[in-house]
């Protein structure tokens, strides 16, 4: 990044202005009790255990790729017998 580009930009931030932030904080938020604290450790293990096995996944979803096009397949064919097929051309005449 060019020096007078980090400049400029910085420029620009400055003539920003701030919105008022003084007395915005309710009385009743003021006199709330802080949040409790819990422990990291069960929820760093709860995030490190794997919930989905790569392989299973995989292969759910290639059986599910797999029935979603057989069933693109057979909506590709057509919606008219031969018999209505025809009784539509001999309408169109």
């Amino acid at each position: 990044m060019k020096p007078h580009c980090l400049i400029f930009a910085l420029g620009l931030g400055a003539c920003t202005t701030f919105p008022q932030l003084d007395h915005t904080v309710t009385p009743a938020l003021e006199e709330a009790a802080y949040p409790a604290l819990v422990p990291l450790a069960p929820i760093v293990a709860q995030a490190t255990t794997p919930g989905v096995v790569p392989a299973q996944a995989n292969a759910a979803l290639d059986a599910r790729i797999s029935r979603l096009r057989a069933r693109a397949a057979r909506l590709r064919g057509s919606v008219l017998t031969g018999r209505e097929r025809q009784r539509l051309a001999q309408g169109l005449q």
